[in-house]
């Protein structure tokens, strides 16, 4: 990697998040957390000097990567020039996280597999992970914090808004840990990969998602006040009450002691799917 760098005259930027994975080892693994098979689309983003790109073109049907850095992507069309020409690569110079918010694309068949720049890796998976056209399998390495958050199980310290926003449509396969040294330059944190997996039917109908947003950030927003006294500067008093009790929930209760799948029940009752939401 320093050859490549220093071949084409690059000075990495730490604002970018430029830290890329060089370890042989755990790019096989992320792969194989992939499970690709011969005609799986897949979605890298931030393909950096393209280590895990090579194996995804090895593995998979066809790779669009998106990389931000220009000089980065002009490396990469001089490595991948063959899967370039035979239309198996498709690489677009763009920032990734605007990509996603303007681009029709449905995802559904796809499979996100990817290293992820740290400083967008949560807004690019929430982005990416909400709603029908999410893809149906993602498999990415990023700070080891923000994975503990995607990963974690109620009551935990981890657990909030970026796991419930997540999860409401994937569930938590596996995860492990990669080392800084199998990165260059070597990261002042830890990492790792996770692997998630879109839920076969959706918990909430399309029209009930921004309510459901709505819930669990105004739970949040206070983590040690109680759940209700929160969510009644939304909804109306009395039904927030009616909700509880017929869902049996304790008035002192806080966010973090609560389910997904009792958010989701909750969201049903205060934003039923035939209603607008505001």
């Amino acid at each position: 990697m320093r050859d490549l760098l220093t071949k084409h005259d690059i000075q990495l930027t730490k604002s970018l998040g430029q830290n890329f994975l060089h370890d042989a080892h755990q790019l096989e693994r992320i792969a194989a957390a992939a499970e690709l098979a011969a005609a799986d689309p897949v979605l890298e983003i931030g393909p950096g000097l393209g280590p895990l790109t090579e194996l995804l073109l090895q593995q998979s049907g066809k790779v669009l990567a998106i990389e931000m850095d220009g000089r980065l992507v002009e490396v990469l069309q001089d490595r991948f020039a063959a899967a370039l020409t035979d239309a198996k690569l498709e690489l677009l110079h763009a920032d990734a996280l605007e990509f996603l918010k303007t681009e029709a694309r449905d995802w559904r068949e796809w499979k996100l597999v990817a290293n992820l720049p740290y400083s967008v890796a949560s807004p690019i998976l929430v982005e990416l992970a909400a709603g029908h056209r999410a893809p149906r399998m993602i498999v990415v390495t990023l700070q080891l914090e923000v994975a503990k958050r995607l990963m974690a199980p109620t009551d935990g310290d981890d657990y909030g808004v970026l796991t419930l926003l997540v999860q409401l449509d994937f569930e938590p396969r596996g995860w492990f840990k990669i080392p800084p040294g199998c990165f260059f330059p070597a990261p002042e944190v830890d990492s790792a990969c996770v692997c998630l997996v879109r839920r076969t039917a959706p918990l909430l109908a399309e029209a009930q998602r921004v309510a459901f947003r709505r819930v669990v950030k105004k739970a949040f927003s206070q983590r040690r006040k109680m759940m209700l006294k929160l969510l009644k500067q939304d909804w109306p008093k009395e039904k927030l009450e009616a909700a509880y009790t017929a869902l049996q929930i304790s008035p002192q209760e806080r966010a973090e002691k609560l389910s997904l799948e009792q958010f989701v029940a909750l969201t049903k009752i205060l934003s039923p799917a035939t209603e607008t939401v505001p």
